[in-house]
């Protein structure tokens, strides 16, 4: 007799589900749509990035040589104002770095602080293809995919992202990024660059700030032997800026996080 009850309630539970997924999901957007979609999301983006200029925080970059084993390339920066309301970063703390079998390049460091915390702007939409890929949760959010891919890699040195943005379907604001910077590279340089992922939180009931990028990867060099590496960069103790009355606001760039959590970050695999 349990048996058979047992046996009913879940046909009658898998029956439910399988309503609520023939319901639940939602249809792709069409192709206007999504075009709609991209205009608007890339206007808050850019909404953001101005407000995040508003704000004070630090960031915190290690990287790590894991196979072959090696040494580590370490950095705590700190981007504030001064008196005069002018942005400015400053060092707290950087151990002398002991990478063994890989150099740390103005790419590299580029890269920490402006690609991996990627930003899409009304500005620099016109660089890159963007393209709807799928809908997908992240955590409890339901968000578009998009691939974006830069469209060219112009001499001038520009670091450029390339890969997949999640943008939350209701804030229309990227709240996960998964890819790798990429950028031109003259003739015979070898420089490799890891896959990263970063993550957002919603700090100030509007905006969706980096807080977290995670990077385990092998850089496979063509010159010589692949190396493993970890990155984990947190952009933490963000705090909106006071300015005083009499000075001029100037615009720029920064990072965020704190409240509404689109994914608790991850914790890194032990060693």
């Amino acid at each position: 007799m349990k048996l058979s009850r047992i046996c009913v309630l879940a046909a009658c539970t898998l029956g439910s589900a399988l309503l609520l997924y023939a319901i639940d999901p939602k249809a792709d957007p069409s192709p206007a749509e999504i075009q709609d979609i991209i205009k608007k999301f890339t206007q808050k983006e850019t909404e953001f990035a101005a407000a995040r200029e508003n704000y004070t925080y630090r960031q915190t970059s290690k990287l790590t040589e894991v196979d072959p084993p090696g040494g580590s390339y370490e950095i705590v920066e700190e981007v504030t104002f001064d008196d005069r309301n002018r942005r400015t970063s400053h060092v707290l703390r950087a151990p002398v770095a002991s990478l063994t079998n890989i150099v740390m390049t103005g790419e590299d460091e580029q890269d920490m602080r402006q690609v991996m915390p990627f930003v899409m702007t009304n500005d620099t939409l016109p660089e890159y293809n963007v393209t709807y890929k799928r809908r997908e949760k992240v955590d409890e959010i339901t968000c578009y995919v998009f691939s974006v891919q830069p469209k060219e890699l112009t001499k001038d040195r520009k670091r450029y992202f390339d890969g997949d943005i999640w943008v939350d379907d209701q804030d229309l604001q990227i709240v996960k990024t998964f890819g790798r910077s990429t950028g031109y590279l003259r003739r015979g340089e070898d420089q490799q660059f890891p896959k990263f992922e970063t993550y957002r939180e919603q700090i100030d009931g509007k905006y969706w700030f980096p807080t977290y990028t995670y990077a385990d990867d092998t850089l496979n060099f063509k010159d010589g032997p692949s190396q493993r590496i970890k990155e984990v960069i947190k952009y933490d103790h963000y705090k909106k800026y006071q300015f005083k009355t009499e000075s001029t606001i100037t615009y720029g760039d920064v990072g965020g996080a704190e409240n509404k959590t689109n994914n608790p970050p991850p914790t890194p695999p032990k060693q």
